[in-house]
C-alpha cells in the first residue's frame, strides 16, 4: 500500500540509536510514489545531521587558558584543526547512512547545518516542511534524562 509521506527528516549523530532509526524509517515507513500525471513530488528521505559549532565542540575558549595557551596567532590555525577534524566525521556520518540507505534503495537527500541540535532540527523541520521527523533514543531513564537535557523531550 502506497504512502502519502513527501519529506521524512532523520536526524543521526553517529550514534546506533539514531542509525537504527534511520533503518527503521527506511522499513516501515511509506513514501508518496511518483505520479504519471506529475502533480505532486515523488517522496524523499533526508538525512540530517546537525554539527556542532567549533566553540562548542571544544568546550574551551582558547583566549581564556593562561600560560601556554593559544596565542592570537594561532587561535585562527587551532579553529581550522577543529573544524577540518569536524568536517571528517561528518562525512564519516553521512558515508555510513548512506550506506544504510543504499542497502534500502531509497530516495534520499542529505543535509549538514552547524548550531545547537534543538534549534537547528526544529529550522529545518519547519523550513522543508517535513511530513515527519525521525530520531533516535538513547534509553535513558526518566532521572538521566532529566538530567542529561535529552534532545528529543524538547523536541
Amino acid at each position: 500500500m502506497p504512502g502519502n509521506l513527501g519529506c521524512v527528516i532523520v536526524a543521526v549523530d553517529g550514534s546506533e540509536g539514531s542509525m537504527d532509526s534511520l533503518r527503521w524509517a527506511l522499513d516501515n515507513l511509506k513514501l508518496r510514489p511518483s505520479t504519471p500525471d506529475c502533480t505532486e513530488s515523488t517522496g524523499y528521505f533526508i538525512i540530517l545531521h546537525v554539527q556542532s559549532p567549533p566553540s562548542i565542540a571544544t568546550g574551551l575558549n582558547p583566549g581564556a587558558i593562561p600560560f601556554g595557551g593559544p596565542t592570537d596567532l594561532e587561535v585562527p590555525a587551532f579553529m581550522a584543526a577543529i573544524e577540518a577534524h569536524q568536517k571528517r566525521i561528518t562525512e564519516a556520518i553521512l558515508n555510513y547512512a548512506l550506506q544504510i540507505c543504499s542497502e534500502k534503495k531509497a530516495n534520499v537527500k542529505t543535509q549538514v547545518v552547524i548550531g545547537d541540535p534543538k534549534e537547528k532540527i526544529c529550522e529545518v523541520v519547519e523550513n522543508l516542511r517535513a511530513d515527519l521527523l525521525v530520531m533516535g533514543s538513547r534509553a535513558f531513564g526518566p532521572i538521566k534524562s532529566k538530567m542529561m537535557g535529552v534532545l528529543g523531550a524538547v523536541l
